[in-house]
C-alpha cells in the first residue's frame, strides 16, 4: 500500500506529442510515450499512410489497414492525415506543432532541408517544442544525408558479426532490433527534454542515430575489443565473458544455463550430481572457465545430455542456478507470469471485434494507467483532430479532403 493517494492521471498527462515518423523507430518511441499517457497524434500521409500499414500479412480481419506489424507499435494513438509537404498542409502542421509539446520524425535530410524542416528552423519558429529526429547515420558526418534501415545497419555496427554460429555466416537478430532499442533510445531522450524544459522554459533538438544507437547497445563486447583491442569472434548461442552461460541440449530438447557466478558453479555440478567437478581447482572461477572454455564446455555438454529437460528444471530450481527452456510464443502467451503482467492485452476493432496485442511493459505504481486502445485506422480521428486543436469546421476539412491536403 502506497503512503498516498494514486494520481487520477498517467504520469504523461498533458503531454502532447506529433508522430511524424513512419516504420518502426520513431513510432515505437511514440508508443512508449503514449504507454505513459501522452497524447500522440500519428500523423500520416493521405491515401498512404505508414509504410508498415502494408506490412503482412496477417493483417486484423476485414480491415486491410491494420497489419499485425503496424499493431505492434502504434497502440494508444490517433490518426491524422496530412499532406505536409503542400503549402496549405504545412501552414496546418505548423498549427499542430504550435500546440504540441513533442515532434517526432525521421525525414530525410534533404527533405527537412526543402521543407524548412530542419531542428534549428523548427525551434526558431517553435521555441519550446522538443524535436526528435530519428535517421540512420544522424544529421553530422559523412554519411548524414544516407538512408538507415535496420538490417543494413546491424551489418554496420558490427552487431551482425557477433551474431550467429561460430561457424557459417553472419546472422541479424530475429526481430528489427536496432529499431526498437534507437526507440527506447529516443523515448528517454525526450522524457530528459520535457525535464529540462521545466527548468530552462525553452526547446531541445535531439539527433538520433540508428548507427549509434546500435553500436552503444553492444556495450560489454564492443568494449571488450576497445579494451583488449581483439576483434570478439562469434560465440553462436555461448557468452563471450562468462563460462558456462549458453544453450545446451538435454536428452530431449534444449535449455538455456546462465551461470553467472562462482557459486551458482559449484551449485550446478552438485545438481548435476559432479560435486567434484565444482571443487576443481582448475575451474573454480569464471576467469578459468573462460580460458578453459574448450575443456568446461564439453564436459557441461555430456552432463546436460543425460536428463530431460523437465529434470534439468527440477534439479536446477532446486539448486538456485539460473536456467530457462527455449519457448515458442504460444508457450510465451500462455504463460501465467506473462499473462499477470499484462503482456496479452484484448482491445476491439472498429467493427467491436475482439484483437489481442502485445501489452505494455511499463508499470508506474502511483500513478493512473491509460487505457489501452486500438491503433487507429488511416485518419480514423483526421476531422476530429482538427476540429479539437485548430477550430476547423466539418465544411473547412471536407475542402482540405478534396484537396487532397488531408
Amino acid at each position: 500500500m502506497l503512503p498516498f493517494p494514486t494520481d487520477p492521471v498517467p504520469p504523461l498527462h498533458g503531454v502532447r506529442v506529433l508522430d511524424a515518423a513512419r516504420v518502426l523507430a520513431g513510432p515505437f518511441c511514440g508508443q512508449l510515450l503514449a504507454d505513459l499517457g501522452a497524447e500522440v497524434i500519428k500523423l500520416e500521409r493521405p491515401g498512404q499512410g505508414d509504410d508498415t500499414r502494408g506490412w503482412g500479412p496477417p493483417y486484423v480481419p476485414g480491415f486491410g489497414d491494420l497489419s499485425a506489424y503496424f499493431l505492434s507499435c502504434n497502440r494508444g494513438k490517433r490518426s491524422l492525415t496530412l499532406d505536409i509537404a503542400s503549402a496549405e498542409g504545412g501552414e496546418l502542421f505548423h498549427q499542430l506543432l504550435a500546440k504540441s509539446d513533442v515532434l517526432l520524425e525521421n525525414f530525410r535530410t534533404d527533405s527537412a532541408d526543402k521543407l524548412g524542416l530542419t531542428p534549428d528552423a523548427l525551434l526558431a519558429k517553435h521555441p519550446r517544442l522538443i524535436a526528435c529526429s530519428i535517421s540512420g547515420f544522424g544529421r553530422t558526418g559523412p554519411l548524414k544525408d544516407a538512408p538507415g534501415y535496420d538490417f543494413a545497419v546491424q551489418a554496420l555496427s558490427g552487431l551482425m558479426s557477433i551474431t550467429g554460429p561460430a561457424e557459417g555466416p553472419p546472422y541479424k537478430v530475429g526481430v528489427a532490433v536496432v529499431d526498437i532499442l534507437t526507440g527506447l533510445y529516443a523515448a528517454n531522450a525526450v522524457l530528459a527534454a520535457l525535464h529540462a524544459r521545466s527548468r530552462s522554459g525553452h526547446g531541445y533538438a535531439i539527433d538520433l542515430a540508428l548507427a549509434d544507437c546500435a553500436l552503444a547497445a553492444q556495450v560489454n563486447v564492443a568494449q571488450a575489443y576497445l579494451t583488449g583491442g581483439t576483434v570478439p569472434s562469434r560465440q553462436g548461442n555461448a557468452h563471450l565473458q562468462i563460462v558456462p552461460y549458453q544453450l545446451f541440449a538435454t536428452a530431449d530438447g534444449w535449455l538455456v544455463l546462465n551461470v553467472g557466478n562462482d557459486s551458482q558453479w559449484r551449485a550446478f555440478c552438485a545438481a548435476a550430481g559432479t560435486p567434484e567437478l565444482g571443487s576443481a581447482p582448475a575451474f573454480a572461477t569464471n576467469r578459468q572457465r573462460v580460458e578453459r572454455r574448450a575443456e568446461v564446455v564439453p564436459m557441461v555438454e555430456a552432463l546436460m545430455k543425460r536428463l530431460g529437460t523437465a529434470e534439468w528444471e527440477t534439479r536446477l530450481t532446486k539448486a538456485n542456478v539460473p536456467h530457462a527452456v527455449v519457448r515458442t510464443y504460444a508457450d510465451v502467451f500462455a504463460d501465467p507470469q506473462m499473462l499477470a503482467r499484462g503482456m496479452k492485452l484484448t482491445v476491439r476493432d472498429p467493427a467491436g471485434n475482439p484483437v489481442d496485442l502485445i501489452g505494455s511493459p511499463l508499470h508506474v505504481h502511483g500513478a493512473a494507467a491509460p487505457e489501452p486502445t486500438m491503433p487507429p485506422r488511416l485518419g480514423a480521428q483526421t476531422d476530429a483532430i482538427l476540429a479539437e486543436l485548430l477550430g476547423l469546421g466539418a465544411d473547412a476539412v471536407r475542402t482540405l479532403r478534396d484537396k487532397g491536403v488531408v
